[in-house]
């Protein structure tokens, strides 16, 4: 996520012509297949959308509007995401903090009630085993939300530091929330949601979060953050009522659906790492990993905002300076680019001046 431009290891690849210099090249519910439905799978089909296989749940790719089409629309406007596939928990008793602070980076002690953060759960080496946020809610737990591609192994161990901190005396455990999880973002979100809470959304700012009525939806924690780099929030919301709450977003214009792929490059022009692709298990907080001393590109795509090339990757300290040129190997054919800045498009985030 935003922290991986301060790392100073993730680095934007900008493609463009370029006057031969020297470079470095780099290398490029469940159905009946098994896969787990989120509580809107029958409000996608009714809309259109196209369902594909992602991380062990049927997921919209795309709908009828196409992906690049769904892309600029959230730049300018908004989209609602279906993102119920990532994994929700709560964290509750005591120890809550002191279990925390045990398995991520990050001091969640001193967050504020319903302030959030950006964290990461990493092995003994170092190595990132997931990225996350967490968020001291108000209520007396923890909220977490991780990806799912991790959720087996991340359920396992939060599981065994439960288990332990308990043998021990410890007042902790852990709830997984059934909730669904929507993602509204884009410039006009907070004007969207707005006429559907009581609350003024100007009071809550970038990564806070306050559960609340929407849309006539009780027990809604609604978080200012999201993984397009435009302002937004993401609705926890009762699965069964989820598609209710859906529908009441779209029923404004300003709001479309959007799938997976735009949110893949959406994620990617604002400089958003992709576990899996841009961090992993062999990837540390600090270097980014001291075993990439070939270079690696990680993520990429073309850019509908700057209708160019650009991705993510990893090279040696030496190439690592904003305007260097470089080879990019791209299915066998080496292609020109520059090392450039993240975010490659500006973010929104919606912030208390």
């Amino acid at each position: 996520m935003q922290w991986a431009a301060s790392w100073a290891a993730p680095l934007g690849v900008r493609g463009r012509a370029l006057p031969r210099a020297p470079s470095r090249r780099l290398s490029g519910s469940q159905d009946q297949d098994g896969l787990r439905r989120t509580p809107l799978h029958d409000f996608h089909l009714a809309h259109g959308g196209r369902l594909v296989a992602f991380a062990g749940w049927r997921l919209p790719l795309q709908y009828r509007d196409g992906h690049v089409d769904s892309h600029l629309h959230t730049r300018r406007h908004c989209s609602l995401f279906d993102v119920s596939h990532m994994l929700q928990t709560k964290i509750l008793g005591r120890d809550r903090v002191k279990l925390m602070e045990s398995l991520v980076v990050g001091d969640i002690a001193e967050l504020r009630p319903n302030q959030g953060t950006l964290s990461l759960f990493t092995n003994e080496a170092g190595g990132i085993l997931d990225d996350l946020i967490v968020t001291n809610a108000a209520e007396g737990h923890l909220y977490m939300v991780s990806n799912a591609g991790c959720r087996d192994k991340d359920l396992a161990l939060m599981q065994d530091k439960v288990r332990e901190l308990q043998s021990r005396g410890g007042d902790v455990g852990l709830e997984v929330v059934d909730n669904a999880l929507l993602a509204l973002q884009g410039p006009a979100a907070a004007q969207v949601l707005q006429a559907g809470v009581a609350g003024d959304l100007r009071k809550l700012p970038f990564m806070t979060s306050a559960v609340m009525e929407v849309f006539g939806v009780p027990g809604c924690r609604v978080t200012r953050c999201g993984y397009t780099g435009e302002d937004g929030v993401e609705i926890s919301v009762p699965a069964a009522r989820a598609a209710r709450l859906a529908e009441a977003l779209l029923a404004n214009p300003e709001v479309r659906l959007a799938g997976l792929a735009a949110r893949d490059s959406l994620r990617l022009e604002a400089g958003l790492c992709l576990y899996g692709s841009d961090i992993d298990e062999h990837t540390t907080p600090v270097e980014g990993g001291l075993g990439w001393t070939l270079g690696a590109v990680t993520s990429g795509c073309p850019s509908p905002c700057l209708k160019r090339n650009v991705a993510m990757g990893y090279v040696p300290p030496e190439y690592s300076q904003p305007g260097t040129p470089l080879l990019v190997e791209v299915r066998r054919r080496q292609q020109e680019a520059v090392v450039s800045k993240m975010p490659f498009v500006p973010t929104n985030y919606y912030t208390l001046k």
